[in-house]
């Protein structure tokens, strides 16, 4: 399969590493289709590999990860344009932290709004499913570095047939468990709210290798 991805950080490059290894054609896109770490990333990764600017990333993909700064997602997906994502799926990743005022970052969207909503209101002819945002990126991709596995990730989306198509892709391509399909757009609410605990937890711990198991 074809997928973008949005992003030239660490979260990027780890999803788009791991999509070439199970066989997916990446295209990463930025600001620039000159960018010096897309194109670093895509030389180590291959003939599978390539890079362009933010419309490359979003025309190539069947599906379209978003893995920029949350505060700029929206900036970022304009410049993809919005033809460019019309009826595809796009997988938020991202979360709206606002390091403005230092450490640790606000959210600059909470409670009665979130990014997952703000993507789906400004883009509604594309498919919205919000996931993996609750974790390390390391443990997106290899959910097994964790307690075998055994812990839970969220899901969240106004449209049904997509958030299936996600969950395949969590559990068939990531070796995702336990999926929990939160609702729609609208929960995505609670699982960015989760970042302060997180935060905090990893300063606790000292380590981002931790996740969250809703025992019932």
């Amino acid at each position: 399969m074809k997928i973008g991805i949005l992003g030239t950080g660490i979260v990027g490059s780890t999803i788009g590493t791991k999509l070439i290894q199970l066989g997916h054609d990446v295209k990463m896109g930025s600001r620039t289709a000159t960018n010096e770490k897309a194109s670093a990333w895509a030389k180590s990764n291959g003939i599978h590999a390539s890079h362009g600017a933010f419309t490359d990333a979003a025309s190539f993909g069947e599906i379209v990860f978003n893995c920029t700064h949350g505060v700029a997602s929206l900036n970022v997906l304009h410049l993809a344009g919005a033809d460019n994502l019309k009826n595809k799926i796009l997988i938020d990743i991202a979360n709206a932290l606002d390091f403005s005022k230092g450490m640790p970052p606000t959210l600059a969207f909470c409670n009665t709004d979130s990014l997952g909503e703000q993507l789906q209101r400004a883009f509604p002819g594309t498919k919205v499913v919000k996931t993996l945002n609750t974790m390390n990126c390391n443990l997106m991709v290899h959910p097994e570095l964790v307690a075998n596995g055994d812990h839970d990730i969220f899901i969240s989306g106004n449209d049904a047939g997509a958030k299936a198509k996600v969950i395949e892709i969590l559990r068939d391509w990531f070796g995702w468990k336990s999926i929990i399909d939160l609702g729609d757009i609208t929960t995505a609410r609670a699982t960015e709210m989760l970042l302060p605990i997180w935060i905090t937890l990893m300063g606790k711990y000292q380590s981002p290798n931790f996740n969250f198991k809703i025992v019932r």
